[in-house]
């Protein structure tokens, strides 16, 4: 990839803006972000008829503005060569463990979702405490050198749980919680706000390389409850997870998410509980582990889908300093 094309897909990336369209100023853009087209893709994977009915546009206005941001956007195919150069520019941020790291070949990856599914008490939040502190760490050791949005949706976020963790890698620990954003999302709709929020704070210059969504269905299993609401709930889901799978792909940082898991009574035989979330969450997740507790208070993580990686189980223990491989001295 040439300086000048990686420069302009940069400039797209930290752009993102409607008005930056031929024939669609600000009332139109609010018109059309408030009807759920708020971004360049939207406008290129619309036709021209749509886009002229629901901007109140001319045919041919509409037409020129979907070419111009197929044009931004670069839609086009591209050898595989050029397409390993990008793969060059993910982060593996490390866990601290290594067996979990190995799991993941390395860590978690940036442009990529990673979701871990388990019941109460299996350490889903214990990992996102020491990815928040891992990710600030230079890569060299590990990290990303960069900070972390936390989007919380169930009051489990610990400052006092990220002192023990900054401590054990000797880092400041008022520093470490300066680098970590933190909103408590109270509804579905507030949390799929705060995915816009992230991408404010980054165009105005924070380094964010992690987003941690703890726990991502809690208020969409609350909210949408019974059958009759289903459609209207993946719906939403499946909006809120490529809106976060948008941003980590145009800003190289990584997506973190936990599920909870619901039991599944036609099964008779190994464990009868299953992530919820149904193929939405299932085809948007790149990596998907399956964490539960195991023996001496270890825990055991489970990589059960993967592009790239094979299936595969591992053990890991939670420590005061975060994760480790062997149970920790009592």
């Amino acid at each position: 990839m040439t300086k000048e094309k990686k420069e302009k897909e940069s400039k797209i990336s930290d752009e993102f803006k409607l008005t930056d369209l031929p024939g669609i100023g600000p009332t139109t853009a609010s018109k059309l972000e408030g009807a759920g087209y708020g971004d360049l893709m939207a406008i290129a994977v619309m036709n021209p008829a749509d886009l002229s009915a629901m901007a109140d546009l001319s045919a041919a206005a509409a037409r020129k503005a979907i070419s111009a941001a197929r044009k931004m956007l670069n839609l086009e195919f591209e050898d595989a060569s050029q397409y390993l150069k990008k793969r060059q520019e993910i982060i593996k941020i490390s866990l601290g463990s290594k067996n979990l790291n190995e799991l993941l070949g390395g860590g978690i990856e940036t442009k990529a979702i990673t979701e871990a599914a388990g019941a109460f008490g299996c350490g889903k939040t214990q990992i996102a405490h020491t990815l928040a502190v891992m990710t600030q760490l230079p890569k060299e050791k590990g990290g990303a050198d960069g900070k972390v949005a936390w989007i919380d949706t169930e009051s489990t976020f610990r400052p006092e749980r990220i002192k023990q963790i900054s401590d054990g890698k000797g880092l400041d620990f008022e520093k470490t919680l300066k680098n970590i954003f933190i909103a408590r999302a109270f509804n579905a709709d507030h949390q799929m706000l705060l995915v816009e929020k992230i991408n404010d704070l980054i165009k105005n210059g924070e380094n964010i390389k992690l987003i941690i969504v703890d726990s991502l269905m809690a208020h969409f299993r609350a909210e949408y409850a019974g059958r009759g609401m289903l459609a209207d709930r993946q719906q939403k889901i499946n909006k809120h997870i490529h809106n976060l799978m948008r941003i980590a792909e145009a800003r190289n940082l990584a997506i973190y998410m936990t599920n909870q898991v619901m039991a599944r009574p036609d099964v008779l035989f190994g464990d009868p509980t299953t992530p919820i979330g149904g193929h939405i969450v299932g085809h948007a997740s790149t990596y998907r582990i399956y964490l539960r507790k195991g023996k001496k208070d270890s825990r055991v993580a489970k990589l059960f889908d993967s592009p790239d990686l094979p299936e595969s189980e591992t053990i890991f223990f939670i420590s005061k300093e975060g994760l480790c491989d062997e149970e920790p001295k009592q």
